[in-house]
């Protein structure tokens, strides 16, 4: 049984779906695939990917980014966190897990997350040029702070029924420390800093006794090890990316 990290297919684009499509129905019955968020926003579509990927794969593992949690298209009454609700229905009905998950000597535990602009404040230009301020509506009261600790307080806080010599490995779609924007990334883009994640999660990860954690959200494809925990983002990203991007599963090896 091997493991499978990918995040931000972002089906929208009818490209990024068809490679979905193409994924092999045979090689994968044995194996786990994470999915670190941001498929679509839209629930058919979301359903359409989940269903594939549960059918090619023996387990699949999922948490929402932040574009699953769009509403623009939704009834005006629908608010992120009930979409949010749906998007947890989907994955149920589609045989896909967002809850910790057991293989051998290996345990998964999804982190559900959000940003508290813990990794910075953000300037007058973010608010213009982040659609997650337009494409999500939140109840009275939840700015990204209290969103945060929404998600957050829905995670584990300690492993489950812990085994002797177990490893564990997390996952979220966001990103649980600002270091891993590697310094290449030009100073004009880290003013995204602030909505990239939550030290929350960072904290969270550790306490479980995480090794290594999948993130997803920057579409920066990077493996590192800082403070004893190896990271790795495999994003598919937009069409446009195929420079910064992988585009295809990798397995999750450790080599520590």
């Amino acid at each position: 049984m091997r493991l499978f990290a990918i995040s931000d297919i972002h089906i929208d684009y009818p490209d990024n779906a068809q490679w979905v499509e193409q994924v092999s129905d045979a090689d994968y019955r044995d194996d786990i695939l994470i999915l670190a968020g941001d498929l679509t926003e839209d629930r058919r579509l979301l359903a359409w990917c989940l269903g594939r990927f549960a059918a090619k794969f023996r387990q699949v593992l999922f948490v929402p980014g932040n574009h699953d949690l769009w509403v623009r298209h939704e009834p005006a009454d629908m608010c992120s966190l009930r979409k949010f609700e749906h998007v947890v229905d989907i994955a149920t009905e589609a045989g896909v897990s967002m809850y910790t998950y057991r293989y051998g000597n290996t345990v998964i535990v999804p982190l559900l997350g959000w940003y508290d602009y813990s990794f910075g404040t953000p300037d007058s230009d973010l608010g213009k040029l982040w659609m997650d301020y337009r494409a999500c509506r939140w109840p009275e009261g939840f700015d990204p702070a209290r969103v945060t600790e929404h998600f957050l307080d829905l995670n584990p806080e300690t492993v489950p029924h812990p085994r002797p010599g177990e490893r564990v490995v997390t996952f979220s779609h966001f990103l649980p420390r600002i270091d891993l924007i590697p310094f290449f990334v030009p100073r004009a883009m880290r003013h995204l800093d602030p909505v990239l994640g939550s030290t929350g999660i960072e904290r969270q990860l550790r306490a479980l006794g995480s090794h290594l954690h999948i993130y997803g959200h920057s579409h920066i494809n990077r493996r590192v090890r800082l403070d004893g925990v190896t990271y790795i983002n495999n994003a598919f990203g937009y069409p446009q990316e195929g420079a910064i991007a992988a585009r295809r599963l990798i397995e999750i090896i450790d080599e520590t």
